[in-house]
């Protein structure tokens, strides 16, 4: 969300620019002085952008350590001097340092230094960057006595794993269990202490059917009894564990709906369970069934049609309900969205006979291989679904010729948060030539990515910095060819993306810069 700035108060003195003196300024351009007298809505911004900007010269990289409005984003340099480094620890200033401890270019003996400062946040953000950190650091932070430090280094796949392993006797269970939640592939003692913790969310976050990273630990198989007999654990243990008769009928009555569709999952789940699962009474187990490979066809299509029209006719739970209602109600409602997004292993390994699957699971699933022949995978960068042809252009981008690209790029809409992705990323090329045409093109996205082309005549340049999308404004103000003038107005621009934007272009004179800092009271 975008808030407005209030202005900020000036500090005029002897180098204040005056209105009027532009044009007797040999500085100054004489066609630069409309564009001067615009004073930018979102200084703060312009701020930050000039903070990273690569070439501010170094005595106005020491002047923005003064500057108190935004992140302290000036600490996060990549070229800053020992001697800068040392200045802004003397200023202690809290956004200055925290941006400093997340700087990748840090020298180690500041590490450390900062490792024992007072403001946790500090500590806490050179964990974030400890890729390129010391041990001492790190052994310096590993019984530090904030919480949120330590979770940060049990979650840090750059602690060392010696360190690391201290933390499983925390005296802190969300410790403990954010490191059996992060720490996958910790040695098997680790994960055997961490799998009979005595508290339950860790526990549970041992054996769980999420982790936030792969490949998943694999429990020890002497500990699958005991993990199945507790309720926190059971869902977890289902995967791996070898069942028995008995067993699988119990756990296809177990209470827990995630009980169940783990069991829906495991791959010696058989049939006459298969289509008990198929109509069990929550949708997220249907949806489990219905990507086995083994699930027949007419069953695989009654889950799609049964699952699509119950959770369009689910009510609102009532406020009285238990949580477990709740969030089962959420999953229910949200089982159509996971039939769409599934990513089925099996449909990728053997992908031509899904390619015209009437599920759009199946076709982005084949859409990720890459041992489609052409003509497949001309039928799939042309699919109706968006996120299946985004799919086959990131899979296969060398196979998208200039017209496909520009169709896929015209049709994208991000039309829900799973294609989101596609925009951070530069999948597909364009010549200089289409480029060029993209400047004039009806279509905001694709003016956007004209400025990619390093030559973009200066007059293309200009018109693109008065589109009306901000989006457009912002690709182009960092470029090489954007006369002066546009870039002056971009820094005075409504937006504030632009405004960061414009601040940050390497093309700015170091005389503007000047006429910034001393609007900025520096």
């Amino acid at each position: 969300m975008c808030h407005r700035v209030p202005d900020v108060e000036l500090h005029l003195d002897r180098r204040q620019p005056q209105p009027g003196r532009f044009a007797s300024n040999p500085a100054w351009h004489p066609g630069r002085m409309d564009a001067d007298v615009l004073t930018p809505v979102h200084l703060d911004k312009v701020m930050d952008g000039l903070a990273m900007n690569s070439a501010l010269p170094a005595p106005m990289v020491r002047r923005l350590f003064a500057w108190r409005r935004g992140g302290g984003k000036a600490a996060g340099r990549p070229d800053l001097t020992e001697d800068m480094v040392a200045e802004i620890i003397a200023i202690d200033d809290h956004w200055l340092l925290h941006s400093l401890a997340l700087n990748d270019r840090l020298p180690d003996r500041f590490r450390i230094r900062l490792a024992v400062h007072h403001d946790k946040a500090v500590r806490s953000a050179l964990v974030v960057r400890a890729a390129t950190a010391p041990r001492q650091m790190l052994e310096q932070l590993i019984d530090d006595p904030d919480a949120q430090v330590r979770e940060y280094l049990a979650r840090g796949q750059h602690t060392p794993p010696d360190l690391r392993a201290r933390l499983a006797a925390d005296s802190d269970p969300m410790i403990r269990a954010a490191l059996a939640r992060h720490w996958t592939q910790a040695p098997e003692a680790i994960r055997r202490i961490l799998l009979t913790d005595p508290e339950t969310k860790v526990r549970a976050a041992a054996c769980s059917t999420y982790f936030a990273h792969r490949p998943h630990p694999i429990p020890p198989s002497d500990l699958l009894p005991a993990l199945l007999a507790d309720p926190v654990t059971r869902a977890g243990a289902v995967i791996h564990a070898v069942l028995d008769a008995d067993t699988l009928q119990r756990l296809a009555g177990d209470p827990d709906s995630e009980v169940r569709a783990e069991l829906a999952r495991h791959p010696d789940l058989p049939p006459s369970l298969r289509e008990v699962l198929a109509v069990d009474p929550a949708l997220s187990v249907r949806v489990k069934v219905f990507a086995r490979p083994d699930t027949p066809e007419d069953v695989r299509a009654q889950i799609h049609t049964s699952v699509h029209e119950l959770s369009r006719s689910m009510a609102d739970p009532s406020p009285d309900v238990d949580d477990d209602t709740v969030l089962q109600w959420y999953q229910d409602i949200a089982a159509p969205t996971e039939l769409r997004i599934l990513r089925l292993q099996w449909v990728t390994a053997d992908p031509l006979p899904h390619i015209d699957s009437p599920y759009v699971s199946f076709r982005a699933s084949a859409a990720a291989s890459r041992n489609l022949p052409v003509n497949a995978v001309a039928r799939l960068l042309d699919d109706e679904e968006e996120i299946v042809r985004l799919t086959m252009a990131h899979t296969a981008p060398h196979l998208v010729d200039p017209a496909t690209a520009e169709n896929i790029e015209r049709r994208y809409r991000r039309r829900d948060k799973f294609t989101f992705w596609w925009d951070k990323q530069e999948v597909l090329t364009f010549s200089s030539q289409a480029l060029r045409r993209f400047a004039t093109d009806p279509e905001p996205r694709l003016r956007s990515f004209a400025p990619r082309d390093p030559n973009l005549p200066s007059e293309l340049a200009a018109r693109l910095a008065s589109d009306p999308e901000v989006r457009v404004r912002c690709a182009v103000a960092p470029h090489r060819n954007l006369p002066l003038p546009s870039l002056y107005r971009l820094l005075a621009d409504s937006s504030e993306r632009v405004a960061e934007a414009a601040g940050a272009s390497p093309f700015l004179p170091v005389e503007r810069m000047e006429w910034l800092m001393t609007r900025a009271g520096l």
